[in-house]
């Protein structure tokens, strides 16, 4: 299936999460918009706890009892055409929609399976629940198990200790797709596994999209990746979607000034020995955080107005590229200054 820009699968507007704490509430994500289309893969990149994990339980509402979800929708379209915000769903329609029509590979396979029952048991446990029976089950997990390129039949037969860490991983993208979702969202699916067992991930991921025809939200730390596998990039900071746009004109032509110091940390093969770049200061407090841009401070492009209005996004690109920055321009300025090259 290909990416298509005039087919909205998932429709997310103004998304806020909120956190109880002691101290008060913690802004977890903060007005984040997007639209997820057929066939594409979106990816968020970002510092570890900016909130992409956290976007991405509301969006299936698995997010724990101190939080609480706000916002204008999360609209989903279904194959048929019909339209639902899931936000309205009741617990029976919420248990409906996931796995039949969206689905989660957690981070962490072995926390993510069951350690005392075998694969095969998870996926009857999974089909059964959504009105499937044990042989059809069975034949699309042998199926899906072969597409990541493992062994059906042993691997349906042991326990998830008997498995590798790789392995793990591509049994619970299989399993994530034994109901043939629509939507299929990936935590850090390639972060506990080596190079080759990444390699070998993606290039399964890319062949089941084409195959099966689903759209996947793709968290990663790893720009290297997310270049490689993503139609659009969305890059968070402290709760917020500061850039949204297609991969190339993110990293090529960056307008956030976060997104570009971010490309710079990340060390890159092709310019030989250099000197790695670190984005100075930490991450802001989420119960309490600065005015204007909360980005400000670790900022190399700041100004009075970034320190006391909050940036609006801006859409370029015919509205494909949005960014919440003042000092765009100059920041696109750096970005084709040092991007003479592959940007990873």
């Amino acid at each position: 299936m290909t990416y298509d820009p005039n087919h909205v699968v998932l429709s997310v507007r103004d998304l806020s999460v909120n956190y109880r704490a002691e101290r008060g509430l913690v802004r977890a994500v903060s007005k984040a918009s997007f639209d997820l289309h057929a066939g594409e893969t979106l990816a968020l990149i970002g510092e570890s706890g900016c909130g992409k994990t956290t976007l991405n339980l509301a969006l299936i509402r698995q997010l724990p009892k101190t939080a609480s979800i706000d916002g204008n929708g999360i609209l989903y379209t279904y194959r048929d055409g019909r339209q639902t915000d899931i936000l309205k769903f009741s617990d029976r329609d919420m248990r409906r929609y996931l796995w039949s029509e969206c689905s989660m590979v957690f981070q962490g396979a072995l926390n993510s399976l069951n350690p005392v029952i075998r694969v095969s048991d998870m996926v009857y446990d999974t089909a059964a629940a959504h009105g499937i029976g044990r042989d059809e089950a069975r034949k699309r997990a042998l199926r899906l198990l072969e597409q990541v390129r493992l062994d059906p039949e042993r691997v349906m037969r042991s326990y998830p200790h008997e498995l590798s860490g790789g392995m793990r991983q591509r049994v619970l993208l299989a399993v994530s797709l034994i109901l043939r979702p629509q939507v299929v969202i990936m935590d850090e699916p390639t972060t506990a596994v080596d190079i080759l067992t990444q390699r070998s991930i993606l290039d399964v991921l890319k062949l089941l999209r084409e195959e099966l025809n689903f759209s996947v939200i793709f968290i990663s730390h790893d720009l290297a990746v997310a270049a490689e596998i993503a139609d659009t990039v969305a890059t968070m900071y402290a709760g917020e979607i500061v850039e949204i746009g297609p991969v190339n004109e993110v990293f090529y032509r960056s307008r956030h000034a976060y997104t570009l110091s971010l490309l710079n940390a990340a060390p890159r093969l092709s310019v030989g020995a250099e000197k790695l770049e670190s984005i100075p200061g930490k991450p802001p407090d989420l119960i309490d955080p600065p005015a204007g841009c909360k980005f400000h401070e670790r900022c190399a492009f700041v100004t009075d107005i970034c320190r006391h209005t909050p940036p609006p996004l801006v859409a370029y690109n015919d509205g494909t590229h949005l960014a919440s920055c003042y000092e765009m321009e100059r920041v696109l300025a750096q970005a084709q200054a040092t991007r003479k090259v592959s940007p990873l």
